[in-house]
């Protein structure tokens, strides 16, 4: 929608041109487009734009992050009351002036996030629980100070959660899970990112209540092993989205029991996972055909190697991201099977290949007929050239190349004894 107002349209008389010219309901559907900034300077326009810019309807999103370092909890607690039910998601992100008792008027948000804040304690999530009931997604990401606590009572008071992020409070254990999954059977999406004390039984509770689960992040969970994943995938058979990245325990049992248990898969990022080989990955492709998104990043020499790319290339044909990073078995030869695959041509959206040091120019020009592709990651890729990413720009004048090529040597000084610059400064 584009409005364009004249400046003689304006006036503080509720009298004004475009008051008579545009109805009330158009004015308000205007105004439903506008941030929180303009709304605020609407209302100091006339007695008549104040009632509209501050209607309730209008205030149905609320990200408050710009405004982090002035808010009080007071103007929370207006706005919710402004709002009256019409309050559906409220950012609180990083606002250290809001205290927990401002909840206290948020009873109908269902979207809140009031993450990277590390005053949030178990009090906060308390108030939640008592004053919060419609919650289901609830961000308390980088909340450090947060404990089993939290947990158990969310557990009681919101039991319509659908999406949790915990990622980094890392005083959450097994116990913690446990309370949270047997209360909340509708949980869709766990990120648990950073959570270092959960352990496979932790994932055994996940796996026996959580049906519904859509999507799992369990990215630096280094003591979690096959055994708590399999029981993930046997429990979880909607699973669409999973990060096991940095879980270095896990083998190729994880990708055999993804494929037979998990058909709906389309996002898999396993990247440091060094005990992955092209094994686990043939058979994941084999039965994947729904996957969108394949991250073996950093699965380093001993692992990946050609053969999953034609394995990928065969089986998955809807493939949109795929990351290579650090597999320095990777070669041309591999990104032509990837490339000639059905994926190629107008599925595949990202590659990235840094770190490859086997991949050269050739591996361009098999790509330049992926006329969907919109970003390729070459740092690292010593045998890249500037002609050769000339050359793919040529076929592909849209995509954006990442790549990074290190300023030629400087010379010795020439004439002299004494060299101009000394043996560090030359390889720097």
């Amino acid at each position: 929608m584009h409005v364009f107002l004249c400046p003689q349209m304006f006036s503080n008389n509720d009298e004004a041109v475009i008051n008579k010219k545009l109805p009330k309901e158009l004015l308000l559907r205007i105004f439903s487009f506008l941030d929180v900034v303009t709304l605020c300077r609407c209302a100091q326009v006339s007695r008549s734009w104040n009632l509209l810019a501050l209607d309730g309807s209008n205030w149905q999103r609320i990200d408050l992050f710009d405004f982090q370092r002035d808010i009080e909890g007071r103007v929370v607690e207006n706005i919710s009351k402004r709002c009256g039910g019409f309050l559906r998601k409220l950012s609180l992100r990083g606002c250290l002036g809001v205290g927990d008792s401002a909840l206290r008027c948020c009873e109908n948000p269902t979207y809140l996030f009031v993450n990277s804040t590390t005053e949030k304690t178990d009090h906060t999530n308390n108030c939640l629980s008592k004053f919060c009931p419609k919650l289901k997604h609830l961000d308390l990401a980088s909340c450090t100070s947060i404990t089993n606590l939290s947990l158990k009572a969310l557990s009681e008071g919101c039991p319509l959660l659908e999406q949790l992020n915990i990622s980094w409070c890392d005083q959450v254990t097994k116990d913690g899970i446990q309370a949270l999954v047997r209360c909340c059977p509708g949980l869709k999406g766990l990120f648990l990112k950073g959570c270092t004390q959960l352990d496979d039984e932790a994932l055994q509770h996940i796996g026996a209540h959580c049906p519904e689960l859509v999507t799992l992040n369990l990215q630096t969970c280094s003591q979690i092993t096959d055994q708590g994943l399999i029981t993930i995938c046997r429990g979880c058979h909607r699973l669409q989205s999973l990060c096991v990245s940095g879980c270095a325990n896990i083998t190729d049992a994880i990708l055999n029991a993804l494929g037979q248990n998990c058909p709906r898969l389309r996002i898999l990022e396993v990247a440091r996972c060094s005990q992955l080989t092209d094994v686990g990955f043939t058979s994941l492709a084999r039965v994947s055909k729904q996957s969108h998104k394949h991250t073996a990043q950093q699965c380093t020499s001993i692992c990946i190697t050609d053969g999953t790319l034609i394995q990928l290339s065969i089986h998955c044909p809807r493939l949109q991201v795929l990351s290579l990073s650090h597999c320095e078995l990777i070669t041309d030869d591999g990104i032509r099977q990837l490339g000639s695959g059905p994926c190629a041509h107008d599925r595949l959206e990202v590659i990235e290949l840094d770190n490859c040091p086997l991949i050269t120019d050739a591996s361009l020009e098999h790509l330049k007929t992926c006329h969907s592709l919109d970003r390729i990651e070459l740092y690292d890729c010593q045998q890249i050239t500037r002609a050769g990413i000339k050359r793919l720009r040529t076929h592909l004048p849209n995509i954006k190349v990442h790549a990074y090529f290190a300023p030629v040597t400087p010379p010795p000084s020439v004439g002299g004894s004494r060299q101009r610059f000394c043996r560090c400064c030359i390889l720097l």
